[in-house]
């Protein structure tokens, strides 16, 4: 069979046989648009001369999904690399037991679902997969709306220096208008009943005596004279 066969069938059998064997970090990566982006497959146990292979998922694992073979580090050859891939976005670095993929300046269209495997004989291997979303501008979590609480009204005395409208008190600006109209009826009234007893007492006094004043070298003199 064809590599080429052999990497589709690996591709459509990778989100249901992830194994722990080869095993990939992060687990789920979000980037900004045009960031650079690391993902790593370590090997638990020696595939010695054995080839990692890097796939990509589009999207969920179904009938109409995209595979695509990205990249393999072969010792003699250096990186192998898909069809019709960017070489300059994408490199591959490769140890003894760890596979290394760097995507750069990462598009919106790189989001998917990143695999490493390797094809043995009969068996293949598959890695846990990297979930890489990639976006021009991260999502916001949306506050929860609250009904806005209403203010009670608090009753102030108004501003001696900066008076603006009418008192909120009406009934202790009545009161208050009550009292000095009081005080003022009961002034009014003391002074009447004041001026009737002068005028009664002065009756009086003409009625029990005259009154005589004498004008003596400049001075006046009165004298009272009791009539009998």
């Amino acid at each position: 069979m064809q590599p080429r066969l052999w990497l589709l069938l690996a591709a459509q059998l990778a989100a249901l046989h992830g194994s722990s064997v080869l095993q990939q970090n992060p687990e789920y990566q979000m980037v900004q648009t045009n960031q650079m982006v690391v993902l790593t497959c370590e090997a638990r146990t020696t595939y010695p001369n054995k080839r990692i292979y890097w796939l990509r998922q589009r999207q969920a694992p179904s009938a109409d999904s995209h595979q695509e073979f990205l990249a393999a580090w072969d010792s003699i050859k250096g990186i192998v690399y898909g069809e019709k891939l960017d070489q300059e976005k994408l490199t591959l670095s490769q140890d003894a037991s760890r596979s290394t993929l760097h995507l750069a300046h990462v598009k919106p269209e790189d989001s998917g679902v990143y695999f490493c495997m390797i094809i043995g004989t009969p068996e293949l291997t598959f890695g846990t997969g990297t979930r890489l979303s990639v976006v021009d501008v991260f999502p916001t979590t949306a506050r929860p709306t609250t009904k806005p609480t209403p203010k009670k009204k608090v009753c102030r005395p108004p501003n001696p220096v900066t008076q603006e409208g009418l008192s909120c008190g009406p009934i202790t600006l009545g009161l208050l208008v009550a009292g000095v109209l009081v005080l003022l009826v009961s002034l009014g009234v003391a002074i009447h009943i004041h001026c009737l007893q002068r005028r009664a007492r002065l009756r009086l006094l003409k009625q029990k005596f005259n009154i005589i004043c004498l004008k003596i070298s400049g001075f006046t003199a009165c004298c009272c004279f009791q009539v009998l």
